[in-house]
């Protein structure tokens, strides 16, 4: 058998679970501009060449729109979602447990599971987190890189600010409820105070569903050796991200190989059973972002994994490394599928 049957073959058997992508903005502009199958069409082949079961689809709001509109641009990207399945049921399907995950790879659809990024949608009313739970949601990451009522997140450079703060009142009582209902708290983007807070208040496996090594990439929103081993000591997993700068201080380091660096490092330290995929990818949305700000950025990131297609690139990369098969399925999908 070659390399690349080899590889193929792994991509048809296993269950590969992205962590985390930020489709659903993408999709709900589009559909506001008239377009139908968005997914089909665009992200369906990428999927599929790729060997792509399931997305955890991020609910992600932009800072323009808060806080007035942030519960009704969430509620379009779900809407828009379930409207794609309703388009393409043949090719698409909700997911909101493991089981479904399993159905999606053996129907040959690709499955969505629903992670809000951010609890600005709540505003601060509590009883939103049912809702929320259920038309799907089943991932909740407290806070995206800026303050909400729920905690601090952490900035990905210095910014002036005062006093950072760990997890609100209202939001240890988020986690209580989150929990209570049966959706796993996500600490990725969170700050180092929230972190520990929510190690001390969440009573169930936690996530980090995008974050690296601060090892490897000093940045605050990576992940210290300590933090990470306090994610394995709650039976949680920490999906690698793939976008540059979360990758490498530098560009000319940011690559597939240091990417993968990155799961050896967390191997090395907390085990092949708290590892996983989050890719973030975010080239395809950089069409919204302005000329201006992206001159701003001190470095415009980039994905080292050009695209989902490109996952039996990184399938190779751990091949080579000395990845077994059984060790590929945990990282690439089945320690995810042991959470959800």
């Amino acid at each position: 058998m070659s390399s690349k049957e080899y590889i193929d073959e792994i991509k048809n058997k296993t269950l590969i679970i992205d962590g985390h992508f930020d489709i659903l903005m993408d999709v709900a502009i589009q559909r506001e501009k008239g377009r139908n199958r968005v997914i089909e069409c665009d992200y369906y082949p990428r999927f599929v060449e790729g060997g792509v079961n399931v997305i955890i689809a991020a609910i992600f709001i932009d800072s323009g729109y808060l806080p007035e509109m942030g519960l009704r641009k969430a509620l379009a990207q779900v809407s828009a979602l379930y409207e794609e399945i309703a388009e393409s049921p043949d090719k698409l399907m909700l997911c909101k447990n493991a089981d479904d995950m399993l159905k999606a790879q053996n129907s040959g659809k690709i499955g969505f599971l629903l992670s809000l990024e951010g609890a600005e949608p709540l505003g601060t009313d509590l009883s939103l987190v049912r809702v929320f739970y259920e038309l799907g949601v089943r991932n909740f990451g407290l806070v995206w890189s800026r303050r909400n009522a729920v905690g601090d997140g952490s900035q990905f450079s210095p910014v002036k600010e005062g006093m950072k703060g760990g997890i609100t009142e209202f939001g240890v009582q988020v986690i209580e409820e989150s929990e209570r209902l049966g959706m796993t708290i996500d600490v990725s983007h969170l700050n180092d105070e929230g972190f520990w807070d929510v190690i001390k208040f969440a009573n169930k496996p936690i996530i980090a569903s995008h974050s690296n090594s601060r090892v490897l990439c000093d940045t605050m929103r990576n992940l210290t050796d300590e933090q990470m081993k306090a994610i394995a000591s709650t039976g949680g997993v920490i999906g690698v991200n793939a976008v540059s700068i979360i990758v490498a201080a530098e560009d000319e380091n940011s690559s597939l190989e240091q990417y993968i660096k990155h799961i050896d490092h967390i191997v090395k330290l907390v085990g092949i059973d708290h590892v996983a995929i989050g890719l973030d990818l975010c080239d395809d949305f950089f069409k919204y972002v302005s000329p201006d700000d992206l001159a701003s950025m001190p470095r415009k990131p980039f994905d080292v994994i050009s695209g989902h297609q490109s996952l039996g690139s990184l399938i190779e990369g751990l091949v080579n490394r000395g990845y077994k098969e059984e060790e590929l399925a945990k990282i690439l999908g089945g320690n995810l599928l042991r959470i959800f």
